[in-house]
């Protein structure tokens, strides 16, 4: 099997992996001739998210190419951490001490060290006397068997009670982090069909709310993972539908401001909750979805 690839958007690539190291110790990467899937499906996560992407390749990678007897497909398991490291040192201004008018070059490339796969990066850049610097970094991988990529599929849910496009997550991150003190490990989210969000943290002799309207609504395609049917004629669009989920977690969701530019929340009642982080100027470019499954306390 053969991989190369230049990331011209290494910025971007390194906030993807970053946000992943904040949830798993180990993901999931799937190159195809057009797409990058980042998976993370380990249980042993905190709250249980799991983590499921889709990234077109012309977002991250130019020079692509990809050849391997599985379909020209090339699936490993990497630590988050290492990945993120290697990435670092690429994405930071002064790296590997360049000059900052001029990004470095970044090459990646699947190579065979010490009897093992890695995902090579080579960096070259122009230090500020004006010299080529060039520095390497090998990414420990295990390339995956073919019969157990097939077994992976992203978690079965209902059809969403509903879908709404959350507010900045930076303004949704300082309103969770302030209500934390009354939200002990969980917390509540609450949408309906006319714009209403509502999070609501409380404890046994407090609660607070706090409340946007005027969201809009999006109307999504179906989730393949998607089970049952919605039924419009019973669907009020004033009725708030909610979720209960880990703080934690969703916590650690609200770090992923760093690459959002859309992000949607699809609210399963009593069951999950899936966000949905479009990068790369829109769904054209790529998603990342999150699924936080249901706190089993008290119905809301």
């Amino acid at each position: 099997m053969r991989f190369r690839a230049t990331v011209p958007n290494v910025n971007t690539f390194y906030k993807i992996a970053q946000t992943i190291e904040k949830l798993h110790k180990h993901m999931i990467i799937r190159f195809t001739e057009s797409v990058m899937h980042i998976i993370c499906n380990s249980a042993a996560s905190e709250g249980g998210v799991q983590v499921w992407s889709q990234i077109e390749v012309p977002v991250l990678f130019t020079d692509y190419r990809i050849q391997s007897n599985a379909d020209n497909e090339i699936t490993f398991t990497v630590h988050s951490d290492v990945l993120a490291a290697a990435l670092r040192s690429a994405a930071s201004p002064s790296a590997p001490h360049a000059s900052h008018d001029m990004d470095p070059t970044v090459i990646m490339r699947l190579a065979k060290k010490n009897e093992g796969a890695v995902l090579s990066f080579e960096i070259t850049g122009v230090s500020r006397l004006n010299r080529e610097i060039r520095v390497s970094h090998d990414v420990r991988i295990e390339v995956m068997r073919a019969h157990d990529v097939r077994k992976l599929s992203a978690p079965l849910c209902p059809n969403p009670d509903v879908n709404i496009i959350l507010p900045p997550l930076t303004k949704l991150r300082t309103v969770v982090e302030r209500i934390r003190p009354l939200a002990g490990e969980v917390i509540a989210l609450y949408a309906n069909g006319s714009g209403a969000l509502k999070v609501s943290g409380r404890t046994d002799s407090a609660r607070v709310d706090v409340a946007w309207s005027g969201l809009a609504n999006p109307a999504m395609e179906p989730d393949s993972n998607s089970q049952g049917q919605t039924d419009d004629e019973t669907n009020d669009p004033t009725k708030m539908y909610g979720v209960l989920v880990s703080l934690r977690s969703l916590s650690k969701f609200l770090g992923n401001h760093v690459v959002s530019t859309t992000t949607i929340a699809s609210i399963c009642q009593n069951h999950c909750l899936i966000l949905y982080v479009y990068i790369g100027g829109g769904d054209a470019g790529g998603v990342i979805t999150f699924y936080i499954p249901a706190i089993f306390d008290d119905p809301i």
